[in-house]
């Protein structure tokens, strides 16, 4: 057998999670192996639906740009019963959200894909190996090892010092590392259909579902020029006689939808589940991504927990890796992304319990419930996420845990979304000067290790506030400076500028303990 090829981080899995978390290690100057058992990407839609915050992180990964022209907008989004009268309605006219991008953006995902394996192939640190299923994986207290199989029956050795699963719903990782699943019980068949229309038609609204128990179905955009169809298997229906063309054709028809005028990209019957795994570390092992959670998609949120997974490990690996900060760290990564991937879950599933009905009376009185609530509403703000659950954040401090906004600025002659102009990582801003000012000597140095920067914002400030996004987000917090973590989650704020050196001592506190 050959010697193990050596890295810092191994990951299983080149799925979107994966090829996101290789990108950001990767920038980071990390030494990663990908392994893939599949030879080829899969060149058929799955994820369609990313949101706003998952936008910043993939603008950060160097992927936005080249996704931007490849990506539809979806204003609001409505859920109307049989006689089209609406039950929820969400979503904004215009105008981008916190993180400075669509509330939500409908995207193909083998194009992300191949604009995503294209961004981690560019980076001299990365290495894919497709091809290599892998068998085995161990661990001791100075690493992990990892051995794939080749197709033509070669053997891949692999060493590292941390490894991350992002080998999706049917994980080897998972099992590997002795995790149990947690499962809500929440399960319905649906048939999912990918069509590529001939000519372009306007959706209105662009994203909807149909909550008719006599066939519950979800409209939503695939991306430009796509449209895709789910379609909820009946009581009684046996899946072979529901995923099969003359099946997805007839289903279609009511939409003016047939094989003269569009064409069928895919068909496949999918279980749409509620689970998650415990725990998603063990030892130098974790799990991300569709590993270590699934959920229906009614909330759009599945490719989307995985992204925000990527970028919540791939700091803390980082720092980890560098000795700016101890091994404890990553156990903080469970205590953060687990209690939000469950919330996220809980709204998936209670959206699902909307439109997964069969039944009449029980759709009745569900619409009896919900109309008159619906027009009382009107349009509603999409609601924000909860923040992430207890970790490396500041005590006591308001907004920590919660995303920090991103909005467009100037500095220096250059104009556009502030991480492409200042930059990330880790930022403390104030729009009353700069706060890296107040900073002591040991303070500054020990936060400038860890690639901090700082920046006064404000409309006339040294960083031009143009969109004012940060003077409503800080007189809405109460605060007075703000440190941002570099997966834009808030460390802490405080009320005064001056504070600024207690929450950088804070913030090397938590990485030390």
């Amino acid at each position: 057998m050959t010697d193990p090829l050596a890295c810092d981080v191994v990951i299983v899995g080149y799925g979107p999670v994966g090829q996101l978390l290789a990108i950001l290690l990767g920038q980071r100057g990390r030494r990663v192996v990908v392994l893939e058992r599949w030879p080829e990407p899969y060149p058929l839609p799955r994820a369609v639906h990313f949101d706003h915050e998952i936008a910043r992180v993939l603008q950060g990964a160097g992927a936005m740009e080249a996704l931007e022209g490849s990506i539809e907008t979806a204003s609001i989004y409505e859920w109307r019963n049989a006689a089209g009268e609406i039950l929820l309605r969400f979503g904004r006219e215009t105008g981008s959200a916190l993180s400075g991008w669509p509330e939500s953006s409908m995207f193909c995902q083998p194009e992300l894909e191949r604009i995503l394996d294209r961004r981690a192939r560019s980076l001299p640190t990365v290495t894919v190996l497709r091809d290599c299923d892998v068998v085995a994986i161990e661990q001791d207290a100075t690493g992990v090892a990892a051995e794939a199989l080749r197709s033509d029956g070669e053997r891949v050795p692999i060493r590292a010092r941390y490894g991350v699963g992002c080998d999706g719903a049917n994980s080897f990782v998972l099992p590997a590392l002795g995790a149990t699943v947690v499962d809500l019980g929440f399960a319905f068949d649906w048939l999912v259909v990918d069509v590529i229309p001939n000519q372009r038609r306007r959706w209105d609204p662009i994203n909807w579902q149909l909550c008719d128990p006599a066939r519950p179905t979800t409209l939503v955009s695939g991306g430009p020029g796509r449209r895709r169809w789910e379609f909820m298997r009946l009581p009684g229906e046996r899946i072979e006689a529901l995923n099969d063309d003359a099946t997805a054709w007839r289903l279609l028809a009511p939409w003016d939808v047939r094989p003269d005028n569009a064409r069928l990209e895919r068909h496949a019957v999918y279980t749409f589940r509620g689970r998650w795994a415990e725990p998603w570390r063990r030892g130098r092992w974790l799990l991300a991504g569709d590993a270590a959670h699934l959920m229906p998609p009614f909330a759009g949120q599945g490719m989307c927990s995985g992204m925000r997974d990527a970028a919540n490990l791939a700091w803390k690996l980082d720092a980890v890796l560098g000795r700016l900060a101890s091994d404890a760290l990553l156990d903080t990564y469970t205590s953060e992304r687990l209690p939000h991937v469950r919330a996220v879950i809980d709204f998936s599933v209670a959206l699902g319990k909307v439109i997964c009905i069969a039944d009449p009376e029980e759709a009745a009185a569900r619409d009896r419930d919900l109309v008159p609530a619906a027009r009382a509403a009107g349009l509603r703000s999409p609601a924000p996420l909860p923040p992430i659950g207890p970790g490396c954040f500041a005590a006591a401090s308001a907004r920590a845990g919660t995303l920090f906004v991103q909005d467009r600025v100037r500095c220096a002659g250059r104009e556009g979304r502030f991480d492409d102009v200042v930059g990330g990582g880790f930022v403390l801003v104030s729009p009353h000067g700069d706060p890296g000012r107040h900073l002591d000597a040991t303070n500054a140095a020990r936060f400038a290790a860890l690639g901090g920067r700082s920046a006064h914002v404000a409309g006339d400030g040294p960083v031009a506030d143009l969109g004012g996004g940060y003077a409503r987000w800080f007189e809405a917090s109460a605060a007075g400076v703000a440190l941002q973590r570099p997966d834009f989650y808030v460390f802490g704020t405080a009320p005064r500028i001056e504070d600024a050196n207690a929450l950088v001592g804070a913030l090397l506190e938590q990485l030390a303990a």
